[in-house]
């Protein structure tokens, strides 16, 4: 294994292949099946599992809307069923209250234990869709960053302390995450935060009648959106076989992942990735993978800067899949993305350089899962469908359509649009080509989570 995955590896950078669309494979019956992890890979039931998915932050609020929010989220999730994606990374918490910035709402929680049941409505409906699809959903149950609440929130419950938002009162983005990461040091903060995830973890589903606990559309129950350990980096470690500890006691059928970035280039002591990545409790590995977020990449000097963040990606990719062999668990790639040309936000503008950079990640992944590695599946940022921005460039407010920009970020950053028909033929492309990888021997005889 180890041999064919080095050479893999070394392949990596010259295997970049013209797009070729191939057939879907056989339509897979609807499966009730779990899925699991055996050998260091998915699988449902006796067949493999790879994907090609998106992340969908905000089915559970478009569904919460409304006779219309539901009827545009059937056709965004009929549009992904189209293309063959079948995995969905969909948010599953928030916290409120409404007031303040930056943030998504309405939440689930205004206040601690204050549960809006429309929007968990919303979430029932979402799940329940999905499973008509015989789709696969991530549950993202926390938050480092202040677009849902998150962390920063439950802080600022426990403590009566205001959260120092980043570039608003002279507060810093340093300033703002040592604020988050004290979340694993307050207990109070901590125990809030359990509180919900008990509580969704048995939640009974008001459209099929299910336990959420019971569901085997929901794939994996995730820690956190991006957690970062910062100055508590040992409190850090502790936290994930915290919560993984809970969660493995009240859903023991569901998977259990992280959502963190990986080693984060220059914080490698934040994120502990492979410490963290031998906890008991983690299924699986992810990993983010962001070139201009962390200047590699420059959409204004898009030529001079490209290749070197090509480069750069496949290294980062290359080492983390050397680190979930080691500790043989599956790895997804489920974040990520490049800007529009010239770092443009209107729909109208071009994706030369985004589809050159998801061609290289979806062949990357679907090379190494073809050839015996734990890569398992990718989830690129992020379906924005039909939703558009009102003011491209600008943040969203209450009442603005869904994008694939959250609250945070500048709306046309990183959405895939209906419109952008390349980049959903490179997305359908990849999406039939994982569905169809077969490796029986990879299935063995001995199972395991």
């Amino acid at each position: 294994m180890r041999r064919r995955l080095a050479c893999a590896l070394v392949a990596l950078p010259l295997m970049l292949l013209p797009l070729m669309l191939l057939p879907l494979s056989a339509a897979r019956a609807q499966s009730r099946d779990f899925v699991r992890v055996r050998d260091g890979h998915f699988v449902i039931g006796d067949r493999p599992y790879y994907f090609t998915g998106v992340n969908l932050w905000y089915g559970m609020n478009l569904a919460a809307t409304g006779p219309e929010g539901r009827a545009r989220l059937v056709r965004e999730l009929d549009a992904l069923q189209r293309l063959g994606v079948n995995n969905l990374r969909i948010l599953a918490a928030s916290e409120g209250p409404a007031s303040e910035p930056q943030r998504v709402h309405p939440a689930v929680q205004d206040g601690p234990g204050e549960y809006n049941e429309q929007l968990l409505r919303g979430l029932d409906f979402e799940l329940a869709e999905l499973a008509r699809r015989d789709m696969r959903a991530v549950l993202i149950l926390n938050n480092f960053f202040q677009w849902t609440g998150g962390f920063p929130q439950y802080v600022s419950w426990a403590t009566g302390e205001p959260i120092p938002y980043p570039e608003r009162d002279g507060h810093t983005w340093n300033e703002f995450m040592d604020f988050s990461s004290r979340f694993y040091a307050v207990e109070k903060a901590m125990a809030l935060a359990d509180r919900y995830v008990r509580m969704l973890a048995s939640r009974r589903n008001t459209v099929t009648g299910q336990l959420y606990k019971d569901d085997p559309t929901i794939m994996s129950w995730q820690l956190s959106n991006e957690p970062r350990g910062r100055l508590h980096s040992e409190a850090y470690v502790a936290w994930v076989d915290r919560v993984g500890r809970i969660l493995r006691a009240e859903a023991p059928k569901q998977l259990i992942s992280l959502g963190g970035e990986g080693k984060l280039p220059g914080a490698e002591d934040s994120t502990q990735f492979a410490r963290v990545s031998r906890s008991p409790y983690l299924d699986y590995l992810t990993v983010h993978l962001w070139p201009q977020n962390w200047g590699w990449f420059d959409p204004k000097r898009a030529d001079a800067t490209f290749d070197r963040s090509v480069g750069r990606s496949i290294a980062y990719i290359a080492e983390h899949v050397a680190i979930a062999e080691a500790v043989h668990k599956p790895m997804v790639l489920e974040e990520f993305s490049l800007a529009r040309d010239g770092n443009g936000f209107a729909p109208e503008t071009g994706v030369t350089y985004r589809d050159r950079f998801l061609t290289m990640v979806f062949e990357s992944v679907d090379y190494l899962a073809g050839r015996g590695s734990v890569v398992a599946g990718a989830n690129v940022w992020g379906w924005s469908g039909e939703g558009r921005g009102v003011r491209a460039g600008d943040y969203w407010r209450p009442g603005e359509p869904f994008t694939g920009d959250p609250s945070h970020e500048r709306q046309g950053w990183y959405s895939i649009y209906d419109s952008d028909t390349s980049t959903i033929d490179i997305l359908s492309t990849y999406a039939r080509r994982m569905d169809g990888i077969g490796r029986p021997a990879a299935l063995g005889a001995a199972r395991g989570r």
